[in-house]
């Protein structure tokens, strides 16, 4: 059962109500959400669900229907989201996790290790104990191999995975791995399950080869029942009576499993599919469906490798894959997650893919956006950043802009540039008033606008629709077919959301992204109704002038005023050419205080050589009355 706690329980009233379930014989897990704080109350014991509700701190008591009662979303409605260091899985961000089938020689992992990383995945693989059908396989290196593995991530700074078969091994396995693998053989070995779960370290839980999801999440109920609450569940096929495959990838178990259940999900399509030029394609549909991330065999000589080279990926193969994901992650509204070029370990705290590092005191960074909990603003802090931060919410642009100077904020996020609507021209004056600020990041986000309502309404309900204009406007044409509908402009569209939520009234919606709707408790009408699909926002991250950490910056935004003479501007595009700087933007502004003069704002692609650019700005400064840089970044 669900017992949902009063706002204002007292502590007192908790820990009895604690103690009254587990001497009724439940296990008892508390989970603090945002909105409210539950006791999960499970076991075989039979109880009068009355007898929890009469007791003082409760406000109510919801039974759990499904078998798999601590994996289910009926236990947990928001996402799991599982710590590995630095790398979560779950959520917005999509991770690849990258190795040989096999651990066969310390140069064999620690070559494939490079090879990944630099490709873009950010944990290693390797299995050191193989569960072969054939007792003359290859088994693995054992203990040797775990030892080559740690070799590999000290190098590299990735964490490691690799697959554990036996109770025995637990010890060792606690010394050397930092996620522990269930394999497909062992999904119902319960006594490893339960052994696995007390460990406490995050576990990856394979479907067996003829598993149902059913029998897939009531064997995670084992690792979660005994103490674990890192659980991530891996898709890896399915054994049918097709033949042209290894096994039937069973991609419908992805949004299936997301319904169940709050825990992650991954997807292995190596295994899924055992034919090298079949993994790539099943991994962008995996990533399509919804997929937490990948599992991906890669060997450096899959024709050499010792445990299944023909599903194994060439090194080439899989850097296509990886910028295939990228390109596809933006519009799923993902991205996919890196390892920060700084982070010599990845236990090493920092945040940010510039490495942007925590302050000594130990507390969250702040980062400041506009408008209210929900925003598109605030996803995009999200997306960037890459550890745990505090949002600070604004009424305005100005306002964040002024917390950075004064410290009460570390970064800001503010958007410049939308796909649709053009230029954010007021971030871009202010980023000339206040020439202390610095951009150190950018981030694109897709918009994805729905129509919000309150919990018990419906589309046949509405009668006003807010929004911030910009959304409105983007909507154009789903609104169109509903001109019965009074559309109402609000400052800020989470604003809006937040607006309906405390009048209250089901007449009234709102279109926002559907982040809002979940900060809120309110409800999706109707998801995509913008009318052009390809709708970005670009986001600055600005920070004061003095905290800047960015190390490989690929590109640059400068201002510039030219001279009052003929080409002035074609001479500073000139300078840009000759030096083959690759301009990504020009935007113009008036001059404030010179009516009928105009400052340039230029965005270039840095060359690997600091000198070249560094050259061409000496000499653009020759040629313009103004000139600042405004950051080097990364993109």
């Amino acid at each position: 059962m669900i017992v949902v706690l009063e706002h204002n329980a007292k502590e007192s009233d908790i820990l009895s109500l604690k103690s009254f379930l587990k001497e009724k014989g439940f296990k008892v897990h508390e989970i603090v959400g945002q909105e409210e704080t539950i006791l999960g109350a499970v076991g075989i014991a039979h109880i009068d669900l009355r007898e929890v509700e009469i007791l003082p701190g409760v406000a109510r008591v919801i039974p759990i229907t499904k078998p798999f009662k601590l994996a289910s979303r009926e236990f947990k409605k928001e996402d799991t989201v599982v710590k590995v260091g630095p790398i979560k899985i779950g959520g917005q961000r999509i991770v690849v996790i990258a190795g040989p089938c096999a651990v066969e020689s310390r140069k064999q992992i620690i070559e494939t290790a490079k090879y990944v990383k630099e490709a873009g995945a950010v944990i290693l693989r390797g299995g050191a104990f193989k569960p072969r059908t054939s007792p003359y396989s290859f088994q693995g290196l054992g203990e040797k191999g775990l030892k080559y593995l740690k070799d590999a991530s000290e190098i590299t700074g990735m964490p490691i995975i690799s697959e554990i078969v036996s109770i025995e091994h637990l010890d060792m396995f606690k010394e050397y791995v930092d996620i522990l693998q269930i394999g497909a053989r062992n999904m119902q070995n319960f006594e490893l399950l339960k052994k696995v779960g007390a460990l406490g370290k995050p576990v990856l839980l394979k479907r067996g080869l003829a598993a149902t999801i059913n029998d897939l999440l009531m064997s995670a109920e084992y690792l979660l029942a005994n103490g674990n609450d890192s659980v991530i569940l891996c898709e890896r096929g399915i054994k049918t009576f097709e033949t042209y495959t290894r096994n039937t990838l069973d991609i419908s178990a992805i949004p299936v499993v997301k319904k169940l259940s709050h825990l992650p999900i991954m997807v292995d399509p190596s295994h899924g599919t055992g034919i090298r030029n079949k993994v790539p394609p099943m991994a962008l549909a995996a990533i399509a469906a919804g997929s937490d991330g990948l599992m991906v065999e890669v060997h450096p000589e899959p024709e050499k490798a010792l445990s299944d080279g023909p599903q194994s990926l060439y090194p080439e193969q899989f850097e296509k894959l990886m910028r295939d994901i990228e390109a596809l992650a933006p519009v799923l509204g993902k991205e996919v997650y890196k390892l920060s070029e700084n982070r010599d370990d990845f236990r090493t705290v920092r945040i940010g893919e510039s490495g942007f590092v925590k302050t000594g005191t130990g507390k969250l960074p702040r980062i400041g956006f506009q408008g209210e909990r929900g925003a598109f603003s605030e996803k995009a802090i999200y997306s960037y950043f890459q550890e745990d931060v505090e949002p600070v919410a604004f009424l305005s642009f100005k306002n964040i802009f002024d917390a950075i100077l004064k410290n009460n904020i570390d970064y800001g996020v503010i958007p410049i540039e939308n796909s649709l609507a053009g230029s954010i021209h007021e971030n871009y004056d202010l980023l000339l008033r206040y020439p202390d600020i610095r951009i150190v990041g950018e981030k694109k986000i897709r918009i994805m606008h729905s129509l919000i309502g309150l919990p018990n309404a419906e589309t046949g309900d509405i009668k006003k629709v807010f929004s911030h204009p910009q959304g409105l406007a983007q909507c154009g044409k789903y609104l169109e077919s509903h001109n019965e509908w009074e559309l109402v402009p609000y400052y800020d569209t989470a604003g809006a959301v937040a607006f309906i939520a405390r009048e209250g009234r089901k007449e009234n919606a709102a279109i926002a992204g559907r982040q809002a709707a979940a900060v809120y408790k309110m409800k999706v009408l109707k998801e995509g109704i913008e009318t052009n699909p390809q709708n970005y926002t670009r986001f600055f991250i600005i920070t004061r002038e003095g905290r800047e950490n960015i190390k490989n910056p690929d590109k640059s935004s400068f201002v510039v005023s030219t001279l009052d003479r003929p080409g002035s501007l074609y001479l500073t595009l000139k300078i840009l050419a000759a030096h083959r700087l690759n301009m990504k933007k020009l935007e113009s502004r008036p001059f404030p205080g010179k009516p009928w003069e105009y400052m340039f704002y230029i965005d270039v692609e840095l060359p690997d050589n600091p000198a070249v650019f560094n050259k061409a700005i000496d000499e653009i400064k020759k040629n313009t009355d103004y000139f600042r840089i405004l950051g080097r970044y990364k993109s």
